[in-house]
């Protein structure tokens, strides 16, 4: 069953393991097509919001007002009620980089029920940009620990004028330095592709959609016609239900891997990368029961079957069934390797997949645990439960 469900993955799945929708790869092929808008590049406003982000937010603002975009482009720092030095620390990054004119901060305002924080601080943004009279052509969501290349705007807006495009996300590189995130951060982006298979979401002839919540560009219009942000107000997987309202509507959207743009979040330890998985890993089930049944042991037939196999082959001196539990796992490894490849990490860290699968079934079981504990969702320092 093992070898069948993997060759079934690599020959029929969207070949998501190939980590060919690359915005680094496809860029370069629109570029030349830019003429029909070069002399009036579209108003991007960026929306951040920003929750006790002091360790990482110079580095964050700094590559937003870097941006080698000709356009205009302003950006609104929303301040999700830090209790750090957040705002200080980007008001002093602005001023350095001279560059006060750029930068707005709306003060963040206390949840109100039935939204989600991240949600809620968006929503703010919009309204502060909509208080100042101005329309812009895009919105540019990002978190404010993520640092873009200086030509990133410039390929969003360029990719999404030229392709027609309503939403363009991009999966930035996570960090990926410590021995957790090597073994752990690659898989979180391998299992997201194979959940969500890059090319058919892009697809406008499948239903599947998601988003990457680090970085979105987004029509204003079209925000607009789905119902602004209030459309996914008690959305905890907020990126993804954004890009289904927008596809919901037959608009076209675009999610792609990106090696230039990366996220600064730190996951030194097992705990923080858990907690991170943990979040939301029950959510993605739509807290059933049964699916949480069913992923666990679709995760035990598709990842550890092999590494057993194998042992059982090895201890019971079958020639046969070791090499099938191999062969199973070297096919694991391939579908890996352009994950691993792009992590810029060695090719052996291909066969850790079955520890990793393991580790990832127990982050999911707890996920589910700490909901039926009532303990919800953590981020940032609020719990979430399910709405009703």
């Amino acid at each position: 069953m093992s070898l069948l469900i993997w060759l079934f993955l690599l020959l029929f799945w969207g070949q998501f393991w190939r980590g060919q929708v690359n915005l680094d790869l496809c860029y370069p092929l629109v570029a030349n097509e830019q003429d029909t808008y070069n002399q009036q590049y579209p108003n991007v406003w960026a929306i951040v919001p920003a929750r006790n982000e002091a360790e990482v937010i110079s580095d964050s603002l700094s590559s937003l007002l870097k941006q080698n975009y000709p356009g205009e482009f302003n950006i609104v720092l929303v301040d999700d009620q830090s209790s750090d030095q957040t705002i200080p620390v980007a008001q002093e990054t602005t001023q350095n980089l001279n560059c006060l004119d750029k930068l707005h901060i709306a003060k963040g305002k206390n949840l109100p029920a039935g939204w989600k924080g991240k949600i809620w601080a968006i929503a703010q943004g919009v309204d502060y940009i909509s208080a100042q009279n101005i329309k812009p052509d895009y919105f540019l969501l990002t978190d404010g620990d993520i640092q873009h290349d200086q030509h990133n705007l410039q390929k969003l807006v360029g990719f999404a004028e030229v392709k027609q495009l309503d939403l363009v996300s991009l999966m930035v590189l996570l960090r990926c330095q410590s021995f957790w995130e090597k073994l752990l951060i690659p898989a979180f982006v391998f299992f997201f592709e194979k959940l969500y298979p890059f090319d058919w979401v892009n697809n406008p002839q499948k239903s599947i959609a998601a988003a990457a919540g680090g970085c979105i560009l987004i029509r204003r219009q079209t925000l607009e016609t789905i119902g602004g942000i209030a459309a996914i107000k008690d959305a905890l997987i907020d990126d993804c239900s954004l890009a289904q309202k927008v596809k919901a509507q037959n608009y076209k959207i675009w999610l792609g891997l990106t090696s230039t743009n990366i996220s600064l979040r730190p996951y030194d330890d097992l705990k923080s990368i858990w907690d991170m998985v943990a979040r939301s890993a029950y959510t993605q089930l739509d807290y059933s029961v049964w699916l949480l049944i069913t992923a666990v042991i679709g995760m035990i037939i598709l990842y550890l079957s092999s590494p057993i196999a194998l042992i059982i082959g090895i201890i019971y001196q079958s020639f046969a069934i070791a090499c099938f539990g191999m062969g199973i796992w070297l096919l694991m490894a391939i579908a890996y390797f352009p994950t691993i490849k792009l992590y810029q990490l060695s090719p052996w860290w291909c066969f850790t997949l079955p520890v990793i699968a393991f580790l990832y079934v127990l982050m999911t079981v707890d996920s589910a645990r700490k909901h039926w504990l009532g303990q919800g969702e953590n981020w940032k320092g609020r719990i979430y439960q399910k709405s009703d």
